[in-house]
Order: C-alpha cells, then structure tokens, then sequence
C-alpha cells in the first residue's frame, strides 16, 4: 500500500512542478498582492476609523461625527486589550467619561483630537500600552492564508474532477490502487507543496519587508498545517463526485469567494454585522487567519490558539468524512 502511495504522491508533485503556470502564479499572486499595497499605504493603515463604545452608543455630540465607525463593546477589559491590539482605534467609555487609545496608533491620536475639540466632552485620557502595527503587517498573514486556501481547493478539488473527466480515474479504479490510497497520495502531495509555496513566500517577504513575528514558530507551524490539512479536506468534498469542471469551478468560487471577504483578510471583522461575524466562524479560513495574526503580531502562545486549533481538526475531520464517504471514480 506504501508503495502505491508514494509512486501516486510522486506522480502528482512532478505534474504539478512540470506545470509552470500553475507554479508561477502560486509565487505571483501573494507577492503582486502583498507588494502592491506595500507601496499603496506604505505601512499605513486604511483610512477608516473604528471607535467602540462601552455599553450603548449616544447619537449626539462626538458620537454623531461622521466617518467614524462606533462600535458598542460589551466589557471594557475586552475593549482596552482591543485598542492595544490596534484593532480599534479607540475606546470610549460614556459613563466616566474617559477614553483610551495605543500610544502607537496615529489614527488613534487624531479621534482623540477630534473628542477633545468638541464643545462640552470633558473626557479624561488613558494611553494602552500597545504594539505598532501596520496594515501590511497586518495585511501578511491573511495573503498567506489565501494563497493557501486558493492552492488546497483548486489544487485538490479541480485537479481531480479533471482526472475524472479525462479518465484517468477510471484507469487507476482498474489498478490495485485503492480510493483511500489515492486521496491520501493527493492530500500528502498538496500539503507538501503548500507548505514549500508559502514557506518560501514567508522568508522571502519577511527578509523584504521585515514584519513581526513575534509569537512562537511551532505553534505558528500548527496554525498552518491545522488550516491546510482543513482546507484541502475541503476540496475534498468538491472533488468527490463532480465529473464537470464548469461545475466544480463555479462551486469552488462559490467556497473561494465568501472566504476571503468575510474571513478577514482584507479587513477586521469589527464593525460587521452580528450575522456577518456569526457567519464568518464558520469559514476555516477565518480560524487560521485570527490563530496566525495572534501568533505572529501579538505573540500568542497554544493555549490563547487552542480553540482555533481545535476547531480546524474537527473541521477536518468533518470534511474528510464528507469527502472520504462520497468519493466516486467515475
């Protein structure tokens, strides 16, 4: 059984080395991506801001400016470790009237002026002692992530309902190959040129823009290898029984899609809808992203990581089931 596995895992690194569009893009995308907004905001962040608010939000006074995003915060704990975090630019607590903002966040300083400026807010000032955060630092991890995600489900699902399509399934059902041998064989292969792809694209681009990581390299290593082996499960489930490639593209873009703009790639989840974030928990892709940038910006360790960790393997357990259940050769 060993054999067959490794003669199939060989076969398909081989066709995917040989295929050089294939290779090229999963190196271009995440760098034109993460080098374009480099030089568009040049370590800054969006020009948006996000101030929450203990309790309920007043519609009057500083609270009715415009441009401002205020965002209710349920305890006031979680929202001083959220503006350390840069994730909120400010806190504001109505009831004693003071506020709290990262001594390292610019756009924090300019919504404190703005609350000071106004007639009548007599806010008493906090500073958090936070990290310096840039948007491309931020911005790191979340293209990582997606050049991931992108490479497991068109890497797993697509190649192999083109094999069915084309035959080539039909031909190792008449070999002593076994299904689970060969999904295995398929889920090995991609994991190994995942994990090759985005390693790469982490040394190259740490040593170009030299962003943080400030967390622990083994548990940032189980964040990525949970979320690959997630993903391409996955994939798994697409590729079980379709025989059209239209087909499974279009349901792979269906998957793609929501996942990298509800997961929180581009931007924080903060501010969305309730549903919105509710939604976004269910996405893999939204458990290795908030799991990586803690381990990396704020130097998380496994026990802050162990629910997104745990909740990756039992997506893939989920999903390997699926795929594993419903697989078909023909």
């Amino acid at each position: 059984m060993y054999k067959r596995i490794l003669a199939l895992f060989r076969a398909r690194n081989r066709e995917f080395l040989r295929d050089r569009a294939a290779l090229t893009w999963n190196f271009a995308l995440p760098l034109f991506v993460i080098l374009g907004f480099s030089v568009a905001f040049n370590g800054q962040s969006l020009d948006q801001y996000k101030v929450g608010v203990v309790g309920s939000v007043p519609s009057t006074g500083f609270f009715a400016t415009r441009y401002i995003d205020f965002i209710p915060i349920a305890a006031r704990a979680q929202g001083i470790r959220m503006v350390g975090h840069q994730k909120l630019d400010m806190l504001v607590d109505p009831a004693t009237h003071r506020y709290w903002i990262n001594e390292h966040s610019p756009k924090g300083y300019l919504v404190a002026r703005i609350l000071d400026a106004g007639p009548g807010n007599h806010y008493t000032r906090a500073t958090v002692q936070g990290l310096q955060i840039g948007y491309v630092d931020w911005l790191v991890p979340g293209v990582l992530a997606m050049n991931m995600m992108f490479s497991a489900l068109y890497g797993v699902g697509y190649v192999i309902v083109r094999y069915r399509r084309n035959g080539v399934l039909r031909r190792l059902k008449a070999t002593p190959l076994g299904a689970f041998e060969f999904l295995t064989a398929q889920i090995l292969s991609r994991l190994w040129l995942m994990f090759l792809v985005t390693g790469l694209l982490f040394v190259g681009l740490r040593l170009v823009l030299h962003f943080p990581m400030r967390g622990s390299w083994l548990a940032l290593l189980a964040v990525f290898l949970l979320g690959a082996i997630s993903l391409i499960s996955l994939g798994l489930i697409v590729a079980a029984r379709f025989r059209s490639e239209e087909v499974a593209e279009g349901i792979l873009n269906l998957i793609t899609w929501p996942m990298m703009l509800l997961s929180g790639v581009w931007f924080s989840l903060a501010g969305l809808n309730p549903w919105v974030q509710k939604l976004a928990q269910l996405l893999p892709l939204t458990h290795v992203l908030e799991a990586a940038r803690a381990v990396m910006l704020d130097g998380a360790g496994f026990g802050v990581i162990a629910p997104h960790l745990l909740i990756l393997a039992g997506m893939s357990a989920v999903f390997l089931a699926l795929g594993a259940l419903s697989f078909r050769w023909e």
